[in-house]
């Protein structure tokens, strides 16, 4: 399920490393070598994965240096020192991890004590290495929901205690391949997000776009597990007489079974599809692609997927930190985002892609980030930022709805000055073919504007009258645009001369084919909720864009006469639109809600629109 987010922004990035790197050859001084075959496993399973240093939290004697609860505490601290919020003004702590230091209570809970915390709503998500996108989900969604206003997401992960040679030297049981192979792959660390409800002061943020997490524990059979036993697999390791039962039968020995693995990608691709064909993900638009893998053999499993679909991602696009940090289980991704924020130079509009298949019974995780500068609109638009009508100046009658599209136009106007469209034109990263690719895509969906338009007045019934004449003569108003807007492409240097010829773009298909559905629909009153998104654009959005192209030597001022005309016109037109709602209103009080979900739905396809346009 893919949950969208609206106002959440992952505003600082924090990590601990316990301990120097260690390197391969050093590995033997933490994780001893069981028998004759350990070192061939070793070179072999090393050769494979290619990481050359990892850190780990314990001493060469076997003893813990960091508990994983230090360990978050410690990635929490560099995180919040990296932002102007203090530990007071945190009010969500989520937490993911493959095991806490505890079998109880929650390992939130036991983070929340060793940073002293004051009382916060605490969330523990245990699992293998995607719970740490579902502590991010829920500290997200409690957010978006009014739970607060900043959120800190901790993950921590502590496996070479299991590997210790304590543990695993003097023991004396047989320990299959299964058990050797995670012992020369995983590694600790821990790594933490903060999430406000507004970008940081300074700086950049990434604004959380969606996630999308599913499980196929119903499908496959366990592929990661800690507490059975190879020889006995229906036993949990608390059916044994004693613990040390289960230790002696390898109950604790952490097993990955490898021969599952194929598996867990193909799903991953599978749903990553999914997602393009949704519309979530565009690959062309995606500047950064995070990917969890345990082993670089697995990086190439992934690419050779996506080429199979027609859905890759360039390489040079990839970021991976596994190298030099190891493999952290579910901390991974979170300080692979951290270790890349600090190593490259992000713009606005970016988007970010991260990628965390799980192998413990298969889960598969995406998120979407996009780089947004620390500016707010409102900054950036003074007098701009409110909505097309204020709901206290409007008849009385009309209030209810003004103030819920006023919260569809806010949530429109923020996402929409966020689209890299808007965010190139603002830091002046725009040229004329960027423009002239605009409009190629928009004069068709402008040319159908008023064809929509009288389609809709066509299916009012008499009662409306007053309404058909209104929406005839904006029709009629607007039936030439289009024509104002080709000639302006061709002033900018666009090279069709057959206007037929040029096509709207995916999101201009979408938008203008859901508009002309409703169109031929009885009594469409809910297209008002259309005209307001798209008039208010024009009255809102477009003003604040001109001073901006027009300080572009490389776009000729000629080429701006349509964006200069609706700037300065749709302000009448909408003083028409009120006029028009009231009317509908007025004989149909019960079409207030389909305008309400026609303008939540026009926002959506007209910011598709805008995404799609360079």
């Amino acid at each position: 399920m893919c949950v969208q987010f609206q106002s959440v922004f992952l505003t600082s990035a924090g990590t601990f490393l316990p301990g120097p790197p260690v390197g391969n050859e050093a590995m033997d001084q933490f994780i001893a070598p069981l028998d004759a075959s350990s070192a061939r496993i070793k070179r072999r399973i090393l050769a494979e994965n290619g990481i050359q240093t990892r850190h780990y939290a314990i001493d060469t004697n076997g003893s813990t240096v960091f508990p994983a609860a230090t360990m978050a505490a410690f990635a929490a601290a560099d995180c919040l020192a990296g932002s102007d919020v203090e530990l007071s003004q945190i009010d969500v702590l989520c937490t993911g991890t493959s095991g806490g230091d505890l079998g109880m209570p929650g390992f939130a809970s036991m983070v929340q004590g060793e940073l002293a915390a004051p009382p916060v709503h605490a969330s523990s998500h245990q699992g293998v290495c995607a719970s740490g996108v579902a502590a991010l989900q829920h500290a997200a969604s409690t957010l978006e929901l009014g739970g607060g206003k900043n959120a800190l997401v901790v993950t921590s992960e502590l496996p070479s205690r299991m590997f210790k040679r304590s543990r695993f030297a003097p023991r004396g049981y047989k320990s299959d391949f299964d058990a050797h192979f995670l012992r020369w792959m995983l590694s600790d660390g821990a790594g933490a997000w903060l999430l406000g409800k507004e970008p940081a002061a300074t700086g950049i943020s990434l604004q959380l776009k969606w996630v999308h997490s599913r499980s196929f524990g119903g499908d496959l059979p366990v592929c990661m597990q800690i507490g059975q036993s190879a020889d006995n697999p229906s036993d949990s390791y608390l059916d044994y007489p004693s613990l040390a039962d289960a230790e002696a039968d390898g109950a604790f020995l952490l097993r990955q079974d490898i021969r599952l693995l194929p598996h867990l990608f193909e799903l991953g691709i599978h749903e990553y599809a999914q997602l393009v064909q949704r519309g979530h993900i565009d690959p062309k638009s995606i500047e950064h692609f995070l990917c969890h893998y345990s082993s670089r053999k697995f990086a190439g499993v992934v690419e050779d997927l996506m080429q199979k679909a027609g859905l890759a991602i360039p390489t040079d696009r990839w970021y991976s930190n596994l190298t030099w940090r190891g493999n952290t289980g579910a901390a991974s991704i979170f300080i692979m985002l951290a270790d890349f924020m600090r190593e490259r130079t992000l713009r606005p509009g970016e988007r970010i892609l991260c990628f965390v298949p799980e192998s413990g019974r298969f889960t598969v995780a995406f998120m979407m980030f996009e780089v947004v500068a620390a500016q707010s609109v409102t900054t950036l638009l003074p007098g701009k930022s409110e909505p097309p009508h204020l709901a206290q100046s409007a008849p009385e009658p009309l209030r209810p709805l003004l103030t819920e599209l006023a919260n569809i136009w806010h949530d429109y106007r923020s996402r929409a000055w966020r689209t890299n469209l808007l965010n190139r034109i603002r830091s002046a990263d725009f040229s004329r073919a960027d423009y002239v690719r605009w409009m190629s895509s928009w004069i068709p969906q402008v040319r159908q504007g008023t064809q929509w338009m009288r389609a809709a007045a066509a299916q009012l019934d008499p009662k409306f009258a007053a309404l058909t004449e209104l929406m005839r003569t904006h029709a009629a108003d607007e039936q030439f645009d289009y024509q104002v807007l080709f000639e302006d492409y061709r002033r900018a240097g666009g090279t069709e001369s057959n206007i037929d010829s040029l096509r709207r773009n995916p999101g201009g298909e979408a938008l203008n084919a859901y508009l002309h559905r409703l169109a031929n629909d009885a009594n469409p009153l809910g297209l008002l909720g259309a005209t307001y998104i798209v008039e208010g654009t024009g009255q809102r959005i477009v003003p604040a864009l001109l001073p901006l192209l027009r300080k572009l030597d490389d776009i000729p001022q000629s080429a701006l006469r349509f964006l200069t005309y609706h700037g300065e016109n749709d302000t009448s037109h909408l003083q028409r639109w009120l006029q028009a709602v009231e009317i509908a209103v007025t004989i149909d009080p019960a079409c207030a809600r389909s305008i309400i979900e026609v303008a939540r739905t026009t926002a959506d396809l007209y910011l598709l629109q805008m995404e799609h346009a360079l």
